[in-house]
């Protein structure tokens, strides 16, 4: 393993910690050995390359950092990261990918190289730019990267003609799917998912203490979410998004009601997505229904596909698929899946990929 390699991995303990800071890692390395590591943790709390410095001590001083993003030149909750690894003496730098976030975006490497430093960046790109999709994505467009999540059958449904969906797939991909929400800044659902499953929307994993739940967002067009819906019960906070003006009762706590354009009767979602952007949310996990999963793929929405497949078969003309909507009309207009990968999880597979639309 290279010594980018561990800052990667450094970098991935910061997923579901880090938001609105990105998951970065750092490794220091003096004459062969590995002297620290750091990780970005919660707001306010040292970045990476900070957390690795303190961690070393004087022995930063003619050591290299590894770290998996440009570091940042600028104050927000922290003192910028090229000032502290000035002063420890640092004297070369190697870095995975350039920021794209226009506060940073080749300024932090110009300060390190103005103070001596040498730089050298690209090391360990191919897979910091995985690490750090979302991150990429909200600084290039404002909006969020969109993952569409899904569980299903063999057949491609998502629940009996009765409505009955639990449990389609194992306990073991039940567990990924939450660890899933966990590395998500936010989970989104229809409001028909909500009264027809009337779901927690919670981060629960059995070896892990959470400190931080995901956003709640539920796509709600006409103000039809029932006030004794379980998620409103859950820590953390909720948004209610409508295409017209509603209010919940004052009693629920932590919950946000919000207009935005209407799109043929329902919400514009691209607005919704814009507004989650500013926040700033840079990770969406959709988790359905069908109708929400067809609006997404109908607009061009939808970034990245994780889909757990299940060995059995529901039929039934009445059955659920996954994702709803207008479709493709010509095979020409249907979604493929690009970097595809699979993975045994129990009884069921589990396949993600880029989405790319037409052959």
């Amino acid at each position: 393993m290279s010594y980018m390699d561990t800052a990667l991995t450094a970098g991935k303990k910061a997923r579901g910690l880090s938001n609105p800071n990105p998951p970065v890692g750092a490794v220091l390395v003096k004459n062969e050995q590995v002297l620290s590591e750091g990780f970005t943790g919660r707001p306010g709390s040292p970045h990476a390359e900070v957390m690795a410095i303190t961690a070393a001590g004087d022995g930063a001083k003619q050591a290299a950092l590894y770290v998996t993003l440009e570091p940042c030149c600028h104050f927000g909750r922290t003192p910028p990261c090229t000032e502290a690894i000035i002063e420890s003496g640092i004297s070369k730098v190697y870095i995975a990918i350039q920021d794209p976030d226009n506060r940073v975006s080749g300024k932090g490497i110009d300060r390190l190289q103005e103070a001596g430093i040498e730089v050298v960046l690209g090391l360990g790109k191919k897979i910091a730019e995985v690490d750090l999709e979302a991150h990429i994505k909200l600084s290039k467009t404002g909006s969020p990267f969109i993952t569409a999540k899904f569980a299903v059958s063999l057949d491609g449904k998502i629940a009996t003609s009765s409505g009955d969906a639990k449990w389609i797939t194992s306990e073991e991909s039940r567990a990924r799917a939450h660890f899933l929400r966990f590395e998500s800044d936010a989970i989104m659902v229809g409001v028909n998912t909500v009264m027809a499953d009337d779901p927690r929307l919670t981060v629960r994993l059995n070896d892990k203490k959470i400190e931080r739940q995901p956003l709640r967002v539920v796509i709600d067009s006409s103000g039809r979410i029932p006030e004794k819906s379980a998620l409103f019960l859950e820590k953390g906070t909720t948004l209610v998004a409508s295409a017209q003006d509603f209010k919940l009762p004052d009693h629920l706590q932590n919950v946000t009601t919000k207009a935005f354009p209407s799109k043929e009767g329902r919400v514009d979602l691209t607005s919704v997505f814009k507004y989650l952007g500013d926040i700033p949310v840079s990770s969406v996990l959709v988790e359905g229904g069908s109708e929400l999963l067809g609006s997404l793929f109908d607009e061009g929405l939808v970034d990245k596909v994780v889909a757990f497949i299940s060995p059995s078969i529901i039929g039934g003309r009445l059955s659920l698929s996954a994702v709803g909507g207008r479709g493709a009309n010509v095979m020409s207009e249907k979604y493929s899946l690009v970097d595809v990968s699979r993975e045994f999880i129990g009884p069921d597979v589990l396949i993600s990929g880029y989405c790319e639309k037409g052959d």
